[in-house]
């Protein structure tokens, strides 16, 4: 039986009933009739769970997904998805800063540093943090300094932590030939051909419809799945975020946010909202600020004139200062400042974070901020931290390793040992961009910040 991940009602209640607890409404009556119904948790790390649920029940979580939907927020007020109230929420909306430059060497270091650090969280994705830490330390990679490798691997250990079942074959240090795919780096590439027909002045409907067009259905997960079969239910944006899609604040628009800081070199304020628009199609409140933080940062970073704190400081200026994740941004640049040991930090954020979904927006771009913030920047140290802090290993590390690589400014300033297993080349099922050069995508990229 064909069990799809991500959309059946038994498997989203779970999620949402997480969800409403965290963004300010009260779930416990509809929780506990959930319970005495029998129906069953969230699947912990799956997107499905094993067995169907009966139409009875299905029906019922599809009834309780509603009803959650229409339950009052404390927080709604601190956290605005609509731009206009965004803005008036954040009294230092960022001013352009720089020259409004950037060169097709540092948007390659970027697509890079993307590219490396998505390798080098994927095997290990999923994982909880001490069988990370457990792995690289079986063969003397700890801290991390290269990508993962089975070699000298405990098979006892292997057996208690298999590597990502999807990812070992192509992304294990012995297995790599080439970038292979993930949607860390397809979401860049559906941006490309979004900005290509329509210019920056796109509609989230234009993001919808080049979607439909350009990107299989099979490569969406969470909320772009959920968004995704809303489209082919008839509903239209921002309608799309809001359906029965319990994903809403998880990482998925972060991830599709690079684009937009790269073509907006030194004008923070214009990715922001740029990222916003693309976000909005899946995305709410937290969900779409760790957007528009990410394209603000990398705004910033693009014009090679700012270390990686005033990127970060600038990225926070975009987000609603009283957000769960501005605040949970700021608590981790302190702590990344406060301790020389990056294990400390780390343990110190999934002690805050215990209980919030290991793919949600807040403690994953807390971690980003953390080890970009205890590297100072620096592309090795950045992306090693980001995926050693565990969680959404492959995005963090993708998110990290595109601001270090721009922070780096060129192909040549990344350590040969990253890049040269990628071979100037990326798997994907985009059409038109399998096989692609890094350094052609870096051109493609280029040209539109400079399209009429």
């Amino acid at each position: 039986m064909l069990r799809l991940t991500w959309v059946q009602p038994e498997d989203l209640i779970g999620h949402e009933l997480r969800q409403a607890s965290q963004d300010g409404r009260q779930p416990k009556h509809i929780a506990a009739r959930w319970r005495a119904a029998g129906g069953p948790q969230a699947p912990a790390a799956a997107g499905v769970s094993p067995t169907p649920a009966s139409g009875w029940l299905r029906r019922l979580a599809e009834d309780l997904l509603d009803e959650l939907a229409d339950l009052p927020s404390a927080l709604a007020d601190d956290e605005p998805t609509d731009l206009g109230r965004i803005r008036a929420a954040c009294p230092d909306w960022p001013r352009p800063v720089g020259s409004p430059v950037t060169t097709p060497q540092r948007l390659e270091a970027a697509w890079l540093g993307r590219a490396c650090g998505c390798l080098l969280g994927k095997p290990v994705e999923k994982l909880p943090l001490d069988a990370i830490r457990e792995l690289a330390r079986s063969t003397g990679n700890w801290p991390l300094t290269s990508y993962f490798t089975a070699r000298g691997v405990p098979a006892e250990l292997l057996a208690r932590h298999p590597w990502n079942r999807r990812s070992a074959g192509t992304s294990l240090a012995e297995n790599i030939d080439g970038m292979p795919e993930d949607d860390d780096l397809n979401y860049p590439l559906v941006n490309l051909v979004l900005l290509r027909r329509h210019g920056t002045a796109f509609t989230t409907t234009d993001v919808a419809r080049t979607w439909l067009d350009e990107l299989p259905a099979g490569r969406t997960f969470t909320a772009e799945r959920i968004a995704y079969r809303n489209l082919l239910c008839g509903l239209e944006p921002p309608h799309t975020a809001r359906h029965r899609n319990p994903f809403r604040e998880w990482i998925g628009a972060l991830i599709r946010a690079d684009v937009h800081g790269w073509t907006h070199p030194g004008d923070p304020a214009a990715a922001a909202e740029q990222a916003h628009r693309d976000a909005t199609l899946t995305h709410t409140a937290n969900g779409v600020y760790a957007a528009m933080f990410t394209a603000a940062a990398i705004a910033t970073a693009a014009t090679g004139e700012h270390d990686v704190h005033a990127c970060l400081r600038t990225g926070l200026t975009v987000v609603p200062p009283r957000s769960r994740l501005a605040e949970a941004v700021r608590g981790a640049v302190r702590l990344a400042h406060r301790h020389a040991d990056f294990d400390t930090v780390v343990d110190a954020l999934h002690a805050v974070h215990a209980g919030t979904h290991w793919v949600h927006a807040v403690p994953n771009t807390a971690l980003i901020a953390a080890a970009l913030t205890h590297a100072d920047g620096d592309f090795a140290g950045s992306v090693c931290r980001a995926v050693s802090g565990g969680w959404d290993t492959d995005s963090n590390g993708a998110t990290a390793g595109s601001i270090a690589g721009l922070l780096a400014g060129h192909p040549a300033a990344l350590p040969d040992r990253w890049t040269a297993p990628l071979k100037n080349r990326l798997a994907t099922s985009i059409g038109g961009f399998d096989g692609i050069g890094f350094d052609t995508l870096a051109h493609l990229t280029h040209r539109e910040i400079h399209r009429p």
